[in-house]
């Protein structure tokens, strides 16, 4: 794939790049170790100033970075600009709170002396260079969520970027260079896919984290294990959002509507299958399907637009196949479901009900606005339904009864259970899933501490 921004409005290539040579891939991966040796043994309020600049510039940024995301990978400017918002609320809440998630933590005195030391710590310090492998969907966000701890940990990151959002990745770069971070403390690689294996295996890359698809996932872990280098993965999902009779209904239909849509549609934690009691189904469905249709379908750089084109022509391609298998095995067609007559890789929200299990739209990811419509008999069933998937990044749950939530709870298969609103991410709540979806945590303590050296200080008496 090319190193290039394609408009995916109209399909026209705005910019190409070359990829990095060896030697510039060399001269890089040395300067991420020498900076490491420095870097590491900052204080954390040097750090966190740094972090702190680097929020404001992007708030003084953010409207000319949301046009250049929406441009790249076709995104409503109105989220994108709310991507890059996000995005420094991140760097402040890290900046402000890592000191203290990485506290040095202290063991009861009983323990300590049972050990027979006369005092004993917890030490969090950070491994060195870390390889971000992230991709286009959200490309600032899920470059960030993974910068601003690592960075506030003393780590210092290398980036290999979606090639459809070069702009974006070389921005990333400046951004940081500019708040004062040293050259090396964050490089953007402009590489390929093929070259990640080779520099996964580079003795200085100490650990990597992707986000993406599951393929890519995959060789990620095989190389990296073969390697003994940590990672996190967060890769694809197909989250279930269930509705029971005792939730407000119109609510949960009109939340659905944004769920299944953000980002065109193009998120792992979009929802994806609804799920609905078969008391509220017909009601739940009604409304849900008119909240699809009357989605404004558009130019995504006009504020009015609420879904733009698919990122790219394959996408939409993949999108469709998965749509016409449904409707051939006999699924029907609520809305949507057949390309627009227009230039981009626009496809229309879409809903399709009578799904059975042998249909690829049960066991595969829609990434875009494809929303799959299940009736449940019970919470059993609906519990049942949930769980069908190879994928466990997150839920939604919409329900006025305890009994219910508790049970969904503890029976969901995801590393998330929203109840009454839709999947989100925060920097202060740990994020990722369970099966297919990957392993580790992004965000909170959990995600800043997935790339320190947990280190046991022990003092003999």
């Amino acid at each position: 794939m090319p190193i290039a921004t394609v408009n995916p409005a109209n399909g026209e290539t705005l910019k190409t790049y070359q990829a990095m040579d060896e030697e510039e891939i060399e001269r890089r991966l040395q300067l991420a170790e020498a900076t490491f040796r420095t870097y590491r043994t900052t204080a954390f309020a040097d750090r966190a100033r740094l972090l702190n600049r680097a929020a404001d510039l992007l708030d003084e940024d953010s409207a000319e970075i949301a046009r250049v995301m929406t441009t790249e990978m076709g995104k409503p400017v109105k989220q994108a600009r709310a991507e890059a918002a996000k995005c420094a609320k991140a760097m402040r809440w890290y900046a402000e709170n890592a000191p203290g998630l990485l506290a040095d933590e202290r063991p009861a005195e009983s323990d300590v002396r049972d050990s027979g030391a006369s005092r004993a710590l917890v030490r969090y310090r950070p491994l060195g260079p870390v390889l971000a492998v992230m991709p286009w969907n959200f490309p600032l966000w899920q470059v960030v969520r993974f910068a601003a701890p690592a960075l506030m940990a003393g780590n210092v990151g290398l980036l290999k970027h979606a090639s459809n959002v070069p702009q974006t990745a070389l921005y990333l770069e400046d951004l940081f260079h500019r708040a004062g971070f040293t050259e090396g403390c964050f490089q953007t690689l402009l590489i390929g896919s093929a070259a990640v294996d080779e520099i996964l295996r580079d003795e200085r890359i100490k650990a990597a984290t992707l986000t993406g698809s599951e393929p890519a996932g995959r060789a990620v872990a095989s190389t990296a294990g073969e390697m003994v280098k940590k990672t996190v993965l967060e890769l694809g999902g197909s989250d279930p959002f269930v509705v029971m009779p005792s939730a407000d209904v119109d609510r949960a239909a009109e939340v659905a509507v944004t769920a299944r849509v953000q980002n065109n549609g193009q998120s792992c934690i979009a929802a994806k299958r609804f799920i609905v009691h078969t008391d509220v189904y017909d009601r739940f469905a009604e409304r849900f399907t008119e909240g699809m249709r009357a989605l404004k379908v558009g130019d995504p750089l006009e504020e009015e637009t609420e879904v733009g084109p698919l990122a790219s022509e394959q996408g939409r391609a993949d999108l469709e196949e998965l749509v016409d298998d449904a409707r051939r095995s006999g699924a029907t067609v609520l809305c949507g479901g057949e390309r627009p007559d227009r230039p981009g890789w626009y496809y229309p929200p879409t809903v399709l009900a009578d799904i059975d299990r042998g249909m690829r739209v049960h066991r595969e990811e829609a990434f875009g606005p494809v929303a799959t419509l299940y009736r449940a008999a019970d919470l059993d069933e609906a519990v049942l339904i949930a769980n069908d998937s190879p994928f466990g990044l997150s839920s939604n749950v919409w329900t006025r009864q305890e009994a219910e939530v508790d049970r969904f709870v503890r029976d969901l298969e995801a590393g998330g259970v929203f109840v009454n609103g839709m999947t989100a991410s925060h920097p202060a709540l740990p994020f990722g899933g369970v099966k297919r979806s990957g392993y580790g945590r992004e965000l909170s303590g959990h995600g800043i501490r997935e790339f320190c050296n947990i280190t046991t200080v022990w003092h003999g008496a």
